[in-house]
């Protein structure tokens, strides 16, 4: 093994995503070399990720960098990368909400953030989009605490509570929360809202492409018709929201919005951007239920008026999610519930960064 490169490690459930987290300080500086290693350890460019740990789905081909922070209102630097599956290529543009439920807990046995007895409160700056959010960790006598009666659809069983507060997310990538100006676009003969909070978004009606949005994963995941159209209208967006081509890019994520049929507040299929999410993005969640608050939307058309404080209920295909609206300062917050488990702990493998560019 010793023409391999040797990594310490952590494999953590955040949310309903899982993946490896590392010390900024254990990968390289530079960026080009550092995506190179993330690649090599998630086995990318072949569908069952064969030659790495990532799990040959998006959910799970996600990687967490965490250090100290350099900005002074938080504790910690959270950088996400969405390491793709088919190709070789990472994409650092887009932040995770699941994954950051599990940067806390990280954070606090890497001996980044002091534990509290009780809670401990960790203020983490997203590199990725350079907002803060705090998140709330269970540390009875100091040590965090996995085991807990909280539950969350999409993930099998009970673990402690990981209250996320997302801080002011609206313009996370573009800086505006309507990047086109318009609450409300039409693209193509359908109306969509182009959305820019804690995640850049397009929601549209479900009804607006011929299914019903209460369909399962599996089935929208089945319907190439219905993929394609949905990316001819991404690209769309993501020109008309500033973005640029975003054929290499996971954001926009594309989102169908629908009524509920199970005592919620919304139905929702979000993508991700080529597959259904099997449940929810906690980041995909903060932007809808802002969208539904917000005047003019295509939410806020099926869900009426609503505003804060609220608690929304979004429907999607493992369940619940809901989403605490408040305001703070005249400013927007969101409060959401998440779970984490760290997994397995040790050194990661990669490849010799000087063959992986040449093979490149």
């Amino acid at each position: 093994m010793n023409d391999l490169i040797s990594i310490p490690c952590v494999l953590m459930r955040g949310g309903t995503s899982k993946g490896p987290f590392f010390l900024a300080s254990d990968l390289p500086s530079d960026s080009r070399q550092r995506d190179q290693i993330l690649l090599s350890v998630m086995g990318s460019g072949h569908p069952l990720q064969i030659d790495g740990i990532g799990g040959g789905n998006p959910v799970t081909s996600k990687v967490a960098i965490v250090g100290p922070a350099t900005v002074s209102d938080a504790d910690v630097d959270y950088l996400f990368a969405q390491v793709r599956i088919d190709q070789q290529f990472v994409d650092t543009s887009p932040n995770c909400g699941n994954m950051l439920a599990a940067v806390g807990p990280f954070a606090i046995e890497a001996g980044l953030v002091k534990a509290a007895t009780g809670v401990t409160r960790v203020r983490i700056h997203n590199v990725n989009t350079g907002k803060l959010i705090e998140a709330e960790v269970p540390t009875p006598d100091g040590r965090v605490a996995y085991m807990g009666d909280a539950s969350i659809d999409g993930v099998p069983g009970n673990a402690a509570p990981i209250a996320l507060t997302f801080m002011d997310a609206a313009g996370a990538r573009t800086g505006k929360l309507f990047p086109t100006g318009n609450p409300r676009d039409r693209i193509d003969g359908i109306d969509v809202t182009c959305i820019d909070c804690a995640m850049p978004m397009m929601l549209l009606e479900a009804a607006a492409l011929g299914v019903t949005g209460n369909e399962p994963a599996a089935e929208l995941n089945a319907n190439g018709a219905l993929l394609q159209r949905l990316e001819t209208l991404r690209l769309e967006a993501g020109r008309r929201m500033g973005m640029g081509d975003v054929s290499t890019q996971v954001t926009p994520k594309p989102v169908l919005i629908s009524r509920p049929n199970k005592g919620g507040d919304l139905g929702v299929r979000y993508f991700m951007p080529h597959q259904c999410h099997p449940s929810l993005a906690t980041t995909g969640a903060v932007g809808i239920a802002t969208a539904c608050i917000s005047d003019g939307t295509v939410a806020a058309q099926l869900i009426g008026d609503r505003k804060p404080p609220v608690v929304l209920v979004l429907e999607h295909p493992s369940g619940r999610l809901e989403v605490k609206l408040d305001t703070r300062d005249g400013k927007t917050v969101a409060g959401i519930l998440r779970t984490a488990r760290r997994l397995f702990e040790g050194r990661v493998f990669a490849k010799p960064i000087v063959q992986m560019v040449c093979a490149a």
